[in-house]
């Protein structure tokens, strides 16, 4: 298999421009935007808020989507949030600056997933809110106060950056403290922080777990969106698990995606990565291993625990162990993502245990069967990963990866065909 896969932008880049636009004093345009469903909710969302976007395209899937968008005067309204923890983490700093009442839900599964810690620290910066989990409802004034905050947000780096993106057009800013246990997926609380900047926010990082954003004009600006990083993992895996070549053009030299560790990832299992210059961008190109025998890896993966499927469906095709850990934080996603592999992994012969915090796996002849994707669409593409090895594994809804990556089946299939 030799193939291109054209990846369109990042979820995560796309989701903070959108709120970062809509507080904003002036108009901003998004190159390169995500069209998906998590997108797309928190489109809706910020429209049902006030917010006006202009797009150029409605083809989901499509490689580059440019959207502007004009703030508005925000008024109260109802948010679907789907299963978008963007969406339900970041629109709420947003209400709080509406004079009215937003009320939150989404889907079923969505009420399971952990909110209390972001709506408390919402109360705490002078914002009232109705309920501690979805749904839940923010009464707005206009002008919250802010000020100093101390959450727990080991659970989920969404908290901290959903409190930070809006807390320019707080009176007093927000002085977030994390009081709690280790935070997953740094990069991304890193992303927000530069992203603010990006926009005019001053941002004082210099004390450990505490973040300073002073109250300030959010500037209208062009953003430049990212290929989404961790939705390219699937494809470069094919190219580890077959031992064939996948390459993905736009890749970033500089990026605080956490996608951007899958280089290093595949090639301490045995995958051939290379980064090659190409006109004014560069290329990935990973090559698996000619004897398709990956070697397991021992790694802590808390900062980029989105990327735990991808390799837990590579080390249960690996040919020695390989151990997962720092990723409890992934029991409050889409699903139980750790019950959720184990599951899925011994239910085609695998043998996965899962640890307090991760998973051990270890080598093991694997049979068919189908593989239930609980909704999650990083679940789905893992599944999609180790039927490339294992006849007869059939993912049960593919479809869910339109979740963030609308049109992966067709990818897939055009990749197997070498026709991307």
């Amino acid at each position: 298999m030799v193939a291109t896969v054209q990846i369109p932008g990042s979820k995560s880049i796309t989701n903070r421009a959108y709120v970062l636009a809509a507080i904003a004093s002036t108009p901003s345009t998004i190159e390169g935007a995500l069209r998906s469903r998590d997108t797309d909710l928190m489109m809706k969302a910020l429209q049902a808020l006030g917010v006006i976007f202009y797009e150029d395209s409605t083809t989901h899937g499509t490689d580059s989507i440019t959207i502007r968008v004009e703030p508005s005067e925000l008024h109260g309204g109802v948010v679907d949030c789907g299963l978008a923890g963007t969406v339900m983490r970041f629109v709420p700093p947003v209400a709080a600056l509406v004079e009215g009442s937003v009320f939150f839900d989404g889907d079923l599964q969505a009420r399971k997933r952990p909110m209390g810690q972001i709506l408390e620290g919402l109360r705490a910066a002078g914002v009232k809110v109705k309920g501690n989990a979805l749904p839940f409802e923010v009464d707005g004034d206009g002008r919250p106060e802010g000020g100093v905050v101390e959450i727990d947000a080991s659970g989920s780096s969404q908290f901290v950056s959903g409190l930070l993106l809006s807390a320019p057009r707080y009176a007093k800013g927000i002085t977030l403290k994390h009081s709690g246990g280790r935070l997953p997926s740094m990069p991304h609380i890193e992303m927000t922080v530069q992203m603010l900047r990006q926009a005019g926010i001053t941002v004082d990082t210099s004390v450990e777990n505490q973040w300073k954003v002073r109250p300030g004009e959010v500037r209208g600006r062009t953003w430049f969106v990212e290929p989404d990083l961790s939705n390219a993992t699937p494809f470069l895996a094919a190219a580890a698990v077959t031992g064939g070549r996948v390459t993905i053009p736009n890749w970033p030299i500089q990026t605080t995606q956490p996608g951007d560790v899958i280089r290093d990832i595949l090639a301490r299992m045995g995958c051939t990565v290379e980064l090659s210059a190409r006109g004014a961008t560069h290329d990935l190109i990973v090559e698996g291993p000619a004897s398709g025998r990956l070697k397991g890896i021992i790694i802590d993966m808390s900062d980029i625990g989105e990327l735990a499927p991808t390799v837990a469906a590579l080390a249960a095709l690996a040919s020695t162990p390989s151990e997962i850990t720092g990723i409890a934080h992934l029991r409050g996603h889409e699903t139980d993502r750790l019950a959720a592999l184990c599951a899925e992994i011994t239910g085609i012969g695998g043998t996965c245990i899962e640890l307090s915090d991760g998973l051990r796996i270890e080598p093991a002849t694997l049979h068919g069967g189908q593989w239930h994707s609980y909704a999650d669409h990083r679940m789905a593409t893992a599944g999609a990963i180790i039927g490339l090895k294992v006849p007869g594994v059939e993912v049960e809804n593919i479809q869910t990866t339109a979740k963030t990556l609308p049109g992966f089946e067709t990818k897939w299939a055009a990749m197997l065909d070498g026709a991307c």
